[in-house]
């Protein structure tokens, strides 16, 4: 994005918030931003995620803030600051008397950003929030960090997540806390700090009294880790969540915490999931909630507690009044232990979120839960996916939701319900008023069962969503459906995914489509609709004036069919998204679809990839985009479009002003096409990424493109593998990251560069400040591009992935990229 000055000062001065959240802007725009910021006298938030700043225009954005006297919030995650840029907010920080809220996540800061703005901490009086994720700041950064904050009184919240910090980091912000009388919010998720460092954050939560927040996720902790945040949640009196998932605290840790539960008065959430935590550990839990009155969301999911814990977690819930979240989804739980959970229910009056998926209830454990709905009165998302429950449990649960007056969401997916099963959820689906959302993908149900599902939707009158894919419901069961749906006045998304539905009962949908005033979003992907079916299907679009998502992938549909929804598409006004891929759409088909392109004003994306499209087909496709003004995804790949329908694409992308996302691989392009499309590439200014993998352009194609990014200023991700490029077409591509300012990612995998064109790609690289991630893996590169890439990634401070598998790179210096690699934290070199 390039700033004019005078504009920006007449556009800014009024404003009080200004978002420029997702676009190029670079170093030079932010110097412009700060220059006219430093007259505007009414701005209070700056949003600059997801750009391309650098230090340089981070110490333009911290001039402002040494003058600007209204800013609270500065938002700057996701650019390219480094710690020039991070000491510059840093100085300025310390006169700025106004903001409130930095955010700096995934930028380059490291240790010496972090004590920079450590340094801050100690002096500004403003700042309430720091958030610092994902900086490489490790344990130096963290320490520096940790002194200053020993004397702020500001901050309140402030995120180190994905740090590198290990437990002397740890120690020193466990230190920092203890002194530390305001902050309430610690996020160290993704570190390393082990059992040392939770000892270290434990002694502080002992004396701590404003802490409320600490996420510990992905940390190396163990048991006695977990027992030392045990002994200080028995003496801390504000802690209100504690996050240790992805740990090793086993049972002993469990038990240590089950302890603190017994004392402990504040805390609300406790997440112990993945933490190989048995039916001991779980024991010690359920008794701890027995005496606690203040949990409320307890995550155990990913454990081994086996019957014997649920059974446990069973007793405390039929006395505990507090919890109302319990997550138990893949944890060996068998009918027992959901018997016992049942029982529970029929006691308990505070829960309302029971997630039990991914076990082995069976039919027992349903028949229990059931009987638990029938006089639960707090329930209202019960999740039993994928727990072998049959035509009885499904019978069970049924029965309930005819008594049942709070349940709203009921997931059954991945069991083995039949049609005995659907028929008893039809039946009391009659009367139920609360249940919006059923799910009963992936089980046993034909169409006797789908008839009854479609018997209760006329008269349901709350149900909102249904899903039943990979079951079998063909054409009968789609009927009963359809005429469902003539009269339902509520339900909004029906997915009927591979169900063996044919044109006949395509037919009946697109019927109901043409009455239906409530209907969202219909998949009717893998089935055998033909062009029968797509054509009643087109025809209820015409007269449709709800559905904006339909989704007709692997369906047998052809010209003809494509056809009658491309006639629908000229006069539909609601359909945002047609999914058509893995179908025998040709050039006709392709051409009506084109042509509904220059009429439709609400299609924003199009889905056409693995048809029998060609050159002719993508001609008409192109003349659409010429005119259309609201797509922005198209789908192409796996056709044969060929170098005729890649130069009109290229012809349509001159002039569209909306398309961001184009994907052409394995289409037949040769050097002809792509030469298209990197002249259209030179003008475009909307497409963000562009796929040309698996087709034949050669070096001139690339030579081409490379000319086009030179000058284009929106590509971000451009694919080309398995293309035939050579070292020419290599260096053309290196020759524009030279000066192209927005790529981010370029996939060359599967070429044959060699020496020559990786050198060229490294001298980009010493001087390109946008591209994070470069693709050459299998390629022919040897040792002297090895080198000339090592050389370049000693200065480069922005790639963050360099793919060099299957090369002929030696290990000398694969050695000498691993050190590199080892050197410069934020680079992933995979060889």
């Amino acid at each position: 994005m390039h700033f004019s000055h005078l504009h920006l000062s007449y556009f800014i001065q009024a404003l009080k918030e200004l978002h420029f959240e997702r676009n190029k802007i670079g170093d030079k725009g932010a110097q412009a931003l700060g220059e006219v910021l430093q007259k505007n006298t009414r701005l209070t938030l700056l949003n600059l995620r997801y750009n391309q700043i650098g230090d340089k225009g981070a110490q333009a954005l911290g001039e402002l803030l040494q003058k600007n006297t209204t800013l609270t919030k500065l938002y700057l995650s996701v650019n390219q600051i480094g710690e020039k840029g991070a000491q510059a907010l840093g100085e300025a920080l310390q006169k700025n008397t106004t903001l409130k809220e930095l955010w700096l996540v995934s930028n380059q800061i490291g240790d010496q950003g972090a004590q920079a703005l450590g340094e801050v901490l100690q002096k500004n009086e403003t700042l309430t929030e720091l958030q610092l994720e994902s900086n490489q700041i490790g344990d130096k950064g963290a320490q520096a960090l940790g002194e200053f904050l020993k004397n702020n009184t500001t901050l309140k919240s402030l995120d180190l997540s994905n740090n590198q910090i290990g437990d002397k980091g740890a120690q020193a912000l466990g230190e920092a806390l203890q002194k530390n009388t305001t902050l309430t919010q610690l996020h160290l998720y993704n570190n390393s700090i082990g059992d040392q460092g939770a000892q270290a954050l434990g002694e502080f939560l002992k004396n701590n009294t404003t802490f409320k927040e600490l996420k510990l996720t992905s940390n190396q902790i163990g048991d006695i880790g977990a027992q030392a945040l045990g002994e200080a949640l028995q003496q801390n009196t504000t802690l209100k969540s504690l996050d240790l998932s992805n740990n090793q605290i086993g049972d002993i840790g469990a038990q240590a915490l089950g302890e603190a539960l017994q004392q402990n008065t504040t805390l609300k959430s406790l997440d112990l999931s993945n933490n190989q935590i048995g039916d001991k550990g779980a024991q010690a839990l359920g008794e701890a909630l027995q005496k606690n009155t203040t949990l409320t969301e307890l995550h155990l999911y990913n454990n081994p507690i086996g019957d014997r814990g649920a059974q446990a977690l069973g007793e405390v819930l039929k006395n505990n009044t507090t919890l109302d979240r319990l997550e138990l989804y893949n944890n060996q739980i068998g009918d027992k232990g959901a018997q016992a959970l049942g029982e529970a229910l029929q006691k308990n009056t505070t829960l309302v979120r029971l997630y039990l998926s991914n076990n082995q209830i069976g039919d027992r454990g349903a028949q229990a839960l059931g009987e638990a709905l029938q006089k639960n009165t707090t329930l209202e998302r019960l999740y039993l996916s994928n727990n072998q429950i049959g035509d009885k449990g499904a019978q069970a649960l049924g029965k309930a939701l005819q008594k049942n007056e709070t349940l709203t969401e009921l997931q059954l997916e991945s069991n083995q319900i039949g049609d005995k099963g659907a028929q008893a959820l039809g039946e009391f689906l009659q009367n139920n008023t609360t249940l919006k959302s059923l799910d009963l993908s992936n089980n046993q149900i034909r169409d006797i069962g789908a008839q009854a599902l479609g018997e209760a939707l006329q008269k349901n009158t709350t149900l909102t969503q249904l899903h039943l894919h990979n079951n079998s419901i063909g054409d009968i069961g789609a009927q009963a459906l359809g005429e469902a749906l003539q009269n339902n006045t509520t339900f909004k998304e029906l997915n009927l995914t591979s169900n063996q539905i044919g044109d006949i009962g395509a037919q009946a949908l697109g019927e109901a489509l043409q009455k239906n005033t409530t209907l969202k979003w219909l998949d009717l992907s893998n089935n055998q609709i033909g062009d029968i079916g797509a054509q009643a299907l087109g025809e209820g679009l015409q007269k449709n004036t709800t559905l904006d998502r339909l989704e007709l992938f692997n369906n047998q549909i052809g010209d003809i069919g494509a056809q009658a929804l491309g006639e629908a598409l000229q006069k539909n006004t609601t359909l945002d998204r047609l999914e058509l891929y893995n179908n025998q759409i040709g050039d006709k088909g392709a051409q009506a679809l084109g042509e509904a392109l220059q009429n439709n004003t609400t299609l924003i994306r199009l889905y056409l990839s693995n048809n029998q499209i060609g050159d002719q087909g993508a001609q008409a496709l192109g003349e659409g985009l010429q005119k259309n003004t609201t797509l922005d995804r198209l789908e192409l790949f796996n056709n044969q479009i060929g170098d005729i329908g890649a130069q009109a694409l290229g012809e349509a992308l001159q002039k569209n002003t909306t398309l961001d996302r184009l994907e052409l691989y394995n289409n037949q392009i040769g050097d002809k096409g792509a030469q298209a499309l990197g002249e259209a590439l030179q003008n475009n200014t909307t497409l963000i990424r562009l796929y040309l993998s698996n087709n034949q352009i050669g070096d001139q194609g690339a030579q081409a493109l490379g000319e086009a990014l030179q000058k284009n200023t929106t590509l971000e991700r451009l694919y080309l593998s398995n293309n035939q490029i050579g070292d020419k077409g290599a260096q053309a591509l290196g020759k524009a990251l030279q000066k192209n300012e927005t790529l981010t990612k370029l996939y060359l995998c599967d070429n044959k560069i060699g020496d020559k064109g990786a050198q060229a790609l490294g001298e980009a690289l010493q001087k390109n400040k946008t591209l994070k991630e470069l693709h050459l893996a299998h390629d022919q590169i040897g040792e002297n591009g090895a080198q000339a890439l090592g050389e370049a990634l000693q200065k480069n401070r922005t790639l963050t992935e360099l793919w060099l598998q299957s090369n002929q790179i030696g290990d000398k210096w694969k050695q000498y990229l691993q050190k590199i690699s080892a050197k410069n934290t934020w680079l992933d070199i995979c060889l």
